[in-house]
């Protein structure tokens, strides 16, 4: 009769276990993403974002899926999240990205805004050495 006391005891832990750990997962911003930037120029480009360690934010698979000379090739992305989640998966927060130009070099876009599930609203600035590679405007990043 104790044995079976102790076992009944034990599946109670690891099944109140397993409960807790998927019940207060936040979600993140990891996942592929589509932006449409419109202001003094009108850009869109798809990239795939990775929140790594809390804050940090990287992007991997970058393709502007409109004609631009300040991105024809290459380039990275860095950039940080404050999140703030719920036992629901649901994310806001503070978002902000930085791509810079790999061909040809020296133009950076930076985007500053807030997350609200699937959707990054905010304003981008782009800087840079390459003529027209300069504006700035508002943007909305949405999750596929």
């Amino acid at each position: 009769m104790k044995q079976f006391g102790i076992a009944i005891v034990l599946a109670l832990v690891v099944g109140m276990a397993a409960c807790g750990g998927s019940s207060t997962s936040a979600g993140t911003v990891t996942g592929n993403w589509t932006a449409t930037l419109t202001g003094t120029q009108d850009l869109s480009f798809t990239t795939s974002l990775m929140q790594n360690n809390g804050t940090a934010v990287t992007g991997t698979n970058l393709v502007f899926t409109t004609t631009t000379p300040c991105f024809t090739s290459g380039g990275t992305q860095t950039g940080s999240f404050v999140l703030n989640g719920n036992f629901n998966g649901g994310i806001t927060g503070a978002f902000q990205l930085t791509i810079t130009s790999g061909t040809p070099p020296g133009n950076t876009l930076t985007m500053t805004g807030t997350v609200n599930d699937n959707t990054i609203t905010g304003n981008w600035n782009l800087s840079g050495i390459t003529s027209g590679c300069s504006g700035s405007g508002t943007f909305t990043f949405l999750k596929m």
